[in-house]
C-alpha cells in the first residue's frame, strides 16, 4: 500500500468535518465528491435564478420537459 499526504488548511480541516488526521482513500473521495456535489447544486441554483427556472411550478417544469421530448422524437 502506497500513502499520499495531502496538505490542507484548518479552516478546510473544519468546513469538512474531517475528525482524523489519517483517512483512507475511499473517506478521501467521498468527502471530495460531497464537496463537488454541492458546489455543483449552488452552481446550478445560481443559473436557475438567473434565467428565472426557479420561479417555475412543477406543472410548467414538467410540461416544459413534455415538451422537449416531443421536439426531440419528431426530429428522429
Amino acid at each position: 500500500m502506497r500513502t499520499l499526504n495531502v496538505s490542507i488548511s484548518d479552516i478546510e480541516f473544519n468546513k469538512f468535518g474531517i475528525k482524523n488526521d489519517i483517512l483512507n482513500f475511499t473517506d478521501f473521495v467521498d468527502i471530495v465528491s460531497k464537496e463537488l456535489t454541492r458546489q455543483n447544486l449552488n452552481m446550478c441554483i445560481d443559473l436557475a435564478e438567473r434565467y428565472g427556472l426557479s420561479k417555475m411550478t412543477m406543472e410548467e417544469i414538467t410540461n416544459e420537459v413534455k415538451s422537449v421530448r416531443c421536439n426531440a422524437k419528431n426530429r428522429n
